[in-house]
């Protein structure tokens, strides 16, 4: 991937860290929510990925969606992604990619928010890989699951879901909102789950690596499907549900989690 604009990415998105807590998400994680909700450590060799999970009420075995955060790490929005999708029918898990980084071997809640970005970007990417396999392996085991599992990830988490579709050839969709994408040839070859994108037309940075992976996509003879959401700001599927946010994050965040889960029903 690109370092230049990784760097350039990093740069940005510290600028945009999200100045409040994110109270508003706390509804769906403060047991105001009916569905069943854990923490878990997942194991990727020796070492322990906390990741946190959703469970839907359905009487039939579902399919799983693994759940990548922002560069923000996990924070209460991502995690309440899991009880939205698990209300729309699907098991869904978190992983805190922070695992073991902070004291005491904690994750992002015990990080200082002025670290969490530095430190994700320290993160090996082999350990990254590892990290995403462990954890679509564990849902994938699940007694409830019906073995398919999808992938999604946001910002810094939607890049990464596109590299891991390079490394991975048991996830079945990998859904990377406003995320960088890889650039080598090689890399795009061994991609072999159909890929689904979802950017802000105010996103110029992001945006402007759409046309090369579109390329690089369609002469590798894979599956891209990118789609451009007019008026909405980078990470706005987190900005489109805080009440503070503008109406055009609001429209392009409900319009792409319906999109989201239409795709789903294909899988």
């Amino acid at each position: 991937m690109n370092t230049r604009l990784i760097a350039l990415a990093t740069a940005a998105l510290l600028v945009a860290l999200p100045a409040r807590a994110q109270d508003w998400a706390k509804p769906r994680l403060d047991g105001k929510s009916p569905r069943h909700q854990e923490w878990v450590k997942v194991m990727n060799g020796k070492r322990e990925v906390q990741s946190f999970i959703t469970y839907p009420e359905v009487k039939d075995k579902a399919t799983a969606v693994v759940v990548l955060h922002e560069i923000f790490g996990l924070s209460d929005w991502a995690r309440s992604v899991t009880d939205e999708l698990a209300e729309a029918g699907y098991i869904a898990i978190a992983p805190d990619l922070l695992s073991g980084v902070g004291p005491n071997g904690g994750g992002t809640s015990t990080l200082a928010a002025a670290d969490i970005g530095k430190d994700i970007q320290a993160l090996p990417a082999d350990q990254i890989t590892g990290d995403l396999k462990a954890v679509t392996d564990y849902v994938s085991k699940l007694p409830s699951c019906n073995g398919k599992v999808v992938i999604a990830g946001f910002c810094w988490g939607g890049g990464q879901v596109f590299r891991f579709a390079t490394n991975n050839k048991d996830v079945k969709a990998v859904f990377s909102f406003y995320g960088n994408q890889p650039d080598k040839p090689e890399d795009i070859a061994r991609i072999s789950a159909p890929i689904y994108g979802f950017y802000a037309g105010n996103d110029a940075r992001v945006d402007a690596t759409i046309p090369q992976t579109t390329t690089l996509m369609k002469a590798a003879g894979k599956v891209y499907e990118p789609v451009i959401y007019d008026g909405a700001g980078h990470g706005f599927m987190r900005a489109g549900e805080d009440p503070a946010g503008n109406a055009p994050n609001k429209k392009a965040r409900n319009e792409a989690f319906q999109r989201w889960l239409d795709l789903m029903k294909k899988v």
